[in-house]
This record gives structure tokens, C-alpha cells and sequence, in this order.
């Protein structure tokens, strides 16, 4: 693909890129300290949700455990700055830990011809294994250089530092900042990736594997390769995470999140990137809502969500808000047609 095509296939997501830069510069003067520390969870769940649609819609790997790079990413950083001093290298570390794990993880599924079902059962379960274990770890021998691991009660999380200074940590305001700069990175990231010779070979793998390697394709590497990037990104979104509660606990690992995870793509839209972030800062804020109120569960309202879009509108709101236009732009562009054919034959016959 030629450099032309490529800014053709980046336009939709520069676009959507300005769009977040112009929200990041004017949201924290028009919104409370309040909402913006709330934004920064939900960006932070942006990412994560970004991350499952980078592996699921583009990889075809349906991750049930994405919670647990998120997770891990969060628990890394947080150990990482407590034992450094600082943040700086804690956000190299939790990337690399992620990363490694999934790395490790993903070579004996894929390199072991794990079929699809399975591997969404074992990424699940090694979720909930992090959740039973790190929830067991409540003694004080339980620690890691100078961090105790806390149990069921979490860490508290170190604050993000100016990278030349330690001892400078960033207000809320500025997290805020920190949190937008890395999910608009991500995004456009994401959005370069999939139009790179990389990308198009996982498409193809998703939409045939069969035929992909009998191109010459191996399947199993680049498998590997998405699956290891979407678990970098995830722990991004744990670093951001922790920055915005202020700690992290094991919950973060239960299927409560991993099963709410896979509904932001399902309700965005799989085989997009824009889709999930809208509607993982759409269902925070709906929660975020309902969580006033006791009329109403949480778990029933997005139980119904899920089934009425697998049901009514399976492809989610980015795909068929897309399809909606193009019907829409479809009699426009031949009515134009007919016109232009009209004039010409018109011209013809004064001629």
C-alpha cells in the first residue's frame, strides 16, 4: 500500500484524532475536577476496550481475559514505582510485563493450534486465576521488594511524575492530559496498524486462515504479534486505571470486567476502532448513572443492552450508523448519475 492509500485509509481516524485533541484542551475548562477524574477511569477503559478491538475485530481472537493484561499492566506499574521511586520506568515495566505474558501465554495457544473456543476459555481462566490468587495475598510476607501486595485491599497506587522529577506529581488535571495524550496515541496507532501489511494479514487470517497460509502466511506468528500489541495497550489502560481510582485491587480482575470488556465491543461495534471507545465512555456514564438509583440493576440494564444489539443490531452502532450513511449517499450518487447522462445526451442531440 503506497503512501497515498495509506492517508486515504488514516483520514477517518485522523479526523476522529482532532476531535479528541480538541476535547482534551477544552474539557478540563468547561468540566468540574469531579467529572474530569471520573473521565480519566472511562478513558482508561477506552483503552482497554481499544485493545479488544484491535485483537477481536481485526485479529479474529476472541480474548475473554483481556481484564488480565489490564490487570497486570496496573499491578505491575504500581509494584514497578513503589520499588523505583518514580513513575517513569514503572510504565516501561508494566508494558514489558503485560506484553511478556501475553507473549508467553499466546505462543503455547497458538503455537499449539488451540482452537477459538478454547482460547477465549483459557484466557478466561487465567483471569479469574490472577483474581483467586492476588486475592490471597493479604499477609505482610506477601510483597515484592518494598511493595506488599495487600490482598483483597489492593495498593495504593503512586501518582505519575514529571519524567525529569520524581518528586513533581501531576494534579488530577494533568492525568486528565496524560490520559487523553495515550488513548489518542493508541488509536491512531491502532488505526495505522491495521492499514500496514501487518494489519491486512490478520484481516485475511480472521476472514480465512486457511487460505492465508496457503499463501505462505503463518498464522500462528501473527497471531502472536496483534495478540502481544493488544496486550501492551491494554496495560496502558491499567497504568492510566490506577492513576484515576488512585489504587488497585484484584477486582479488577473478575468476570464482572471481563464480561463488560467484550459488551463495549459488541455495543460499539467489532471491526472498528472508533465504535468501542465511544461506547465504553457511553456505558460508564449510564452505570455511572443507574448507580444513584435502586430501582434498576446495573447487570440487568447491560444484560439487555447486549441482547438487544446481538439481536437487532449485531454488527453495533459504528458499522451500521456507516451502512446507514452509504444507503442514504447510494440514490444521491445515481441521481446525480442520471442527471449528468441526461445533460450529455441533451448536449448531444442540439449538437
Amino acid at each position: 500500500m503506497n503512501t497515498n492509500s495509506t492517508l486515504r485509509s488514516m483520514r477517518p481516524v485522523l479526523i476522529f484524532a482532532l476531535i479528541g485533541l480538541v476535547f482534551m484542551f477544552t474539557a478540563p475548562y468547561v468540566l468540574q475536577l469531579f467529572t474530569i477524574i471520573n473521565l480519566t477511569t472511562a478513558i482508561a477503559l477506552a483503552v482497554l476496550a481499544l485493545s479488544l478491538a484491535l485483537v477481536w475485530g481485526y485479529g479474529g481472537i476472541l480474548c475473554f481475559g483481556q481484564v488480565a493484561f489490564f490487570g497486570l499492566g496496573a499491578y505491575a506499574y504500581t509494584i514497578a514505582a513503589i520499588n523505583f521511586g518514580g513513575s517513569t520506568w514503572a510504565i516501561l515495566v508494566a508494558i514489558l510485563v503485560a506484553s511478556a505474558f501475553a507473549a508467553l501465554l499466546g505462543y503455547f495457544m497458538f503455537f499449539g493450534r488451540v482452537s477459538d473456543v478454547y482460547l477465549g476459555v483459557i484466557t478466561l481462566t487465567v483471569t479469574l486465576i490472577f483474581f483467586s490468587l492476588i486475592r490471597r495475598t493479604s499477609g505482610p510476607e506477601y510483597k515484592i521488594g518494598n511493595a506488599l501486595l495487600g490482598g483483597f485491599n489492593g495498593i495504593t497506587s503512586p501518582p505519575l511524575n514529571l519524567p525529569w522529577n520524581s518528586s513533581s506529581f501531576l494534579f488530577p488535571e494533568q492525568v486528565f492530559y496524560v490520559a487523553m495524550a495515550a488513548l489518542i496515541l493508541c488509536y491512531v496507532f491502532c488505526g495505522w496498524l491495521v492499514t500496514t501489511h501487518f494489519g491486512r494479514v490478520c484481516v485475511s487470517i480472521r476472514e480465512n486462515e486457511l487460505r492465508a497460509e496457503l499463501l505462505g502466511y503463518d498464522s500462528r506468528l501473527y497471531k502472536l504479534g496483534i495478540f502481544t500489541i493488544s496486550a501492551g495497550i491494554a496495560a496502558i489502560g491499567g497504568v492510566l486505571f490506577c492513576n484515576g481510582v488512585g489504587r488497585i485491587t484484584p477486582d479488577v480482575f473478575n468476570l464482572y470486567n471481563a464480561a463488560l470488556t467484550i459488551i463495549w465491543v459488541i455495543v460499539g461495534g467489532r471491526g472498528t476502532l472508533i465504535g468501542p471507545i465511544v461506547a465504553t465512555f457511553g456505558l460508564f456514564y449510564l452505570t455511572a448513572s443507574l448507580g444513584g438509583q435502586t430501582v434498576l440493576n446495573n447487570n440487568l440494564v447491560l444484560g439487555i443492552i447486549l441482547i438487544f444489539f446481538v439481536l437487532f443490531v449485531p454488527k453495533g452502532i459504528a458499522p451500521t450508523i456507516v451502512d446507514w450513511y452509504a444507503a442514504r449517499r447510494k440514490p444521491k450518487t445515481r441521481s446525480r448519475r442520471r442527471r449528468g447522462r441526461s445533460r450529455r445526451a441533451q448536449g448531444s442531440a442540439d449538437a
